[in-house]
């Protein structure tokens, strides 16, 4: 799958979320001043991917503050997005796509190595889209320990 790169759009998506409702690019770019942080990770409740969650839920007053937003996407189902949100006190919503549509879209889905074995999966992704829709940050390959710092320093929050 293609990745995306900063100046292109884009694409829009609505996913169901662990609340119960559903969340769409165009309502959260809509409630951003500078933008939406759309963050791709492999499976919720794993320690990577708590780790990442865990950083974004404590920066998450420090991006507010200067105008960002944040979603979590992950292949997994509204029930199990919902246990990991309570268990961690996550309060930015974590939406669904068990079909891989959006994550494939975003090219958040692609070949991996792990442990000398090569396979297909998700790639622990991050990307910044402003107001208007376009990419202004990609980063893939992430890794779940420092990268929310990373982040906001790239994002000028620090």
């Amino acid at each position: 799958m293609p990745q995306l790169s900063p100046g292109e759009t884009a694409p829009d998506f609505t996913l169901p979320a662990a609340d119960g409702s559903t969340v769409s690019l165009a309502q959260l770019r809509d409630s951003a001043d500078k933008g939406v942080v759309v963050y791709f990770y492999p499976a919720a409740s794993t320690p990577g991917c708590t780790t990442q969650a865990c950083d974004f839920r404590d920066s998450l007053a420090a991006l507010q503050g200067q105008g960002y937003a944040v979603v979590g996407v992950s292949p997994d189902g509204t029930d199990t997005l919902a246990r990991f949100a309570e268990a961690e006190s996550l309060t930015f919503p974590l939406a669904s796509d068990p079909d891989h549509e959006v994550i494939e879209a975003w090219g958040a889905w692609g070949e991996k190595k792990n442990y000398g074995r090569t396979y297909t999966g998700l790639i622990r992704s991050t990307v910044v889209v402003d107001p208007q829709g376009t990419v202004t940050l990609a980063r893939y390959n992430v890794k779940a320990t420092g990268h929310v710092a990373r982040l906001r320093k790239d994002l000028g929050v620090d």
